[in-house]
């Protein structure tokens, strides 16, 4: 896994080509060394990722804002229509990064 920290989150990448894999690796790992701040789980190399496959990631994506945390996917291929309310896809990394921003902006106005 590639980890790439900036200050107010750490993008975390697969350097394999198994989304499922990647996905049951980020729920055992996210808890034990990430749980404290926000992440964006880079999912670019994955074109022609799939609704099944995305929603693998979503007990991980609930506990994470459940923890008041921001947890955002970047992805070009899922049709955005189709992605539960409980995960947030967007197509770049620097949309990723605004809606971290926003997202702690909100959180310090206490919404």
């Amino acid at each position: 896994m590639k980890v790439t920290k900036y200050d107010a989150y750490t993008v975390l990448e697969d350097e394999r080509d198994r989304v499922l894999d990647f996905a049951a690796y980020l729920e055992r790992i996210v808890p034990e060394k990430y749980e404290d701040g926000n992440l964006i789980i880079n999912l670019l190399k994955y074109e022609n990722l799939t609704l099944e496959e995305l929603v693998q990631f979503i007990k991980l994506s609930n506990y994470q804002r459940g923890g008041k945390k921001s947890f955002v996917f970047v992805n070009t291929g899922i049709d955005y229509d189709l992605v539960p309310d409980e995960m947030l896809v967007v197509p770049t990394l620097r949309e990723a990064a605004d809606i971290i921003e926003m997202e702690e902006i909100e959180r310090d106005l206490g919404f």
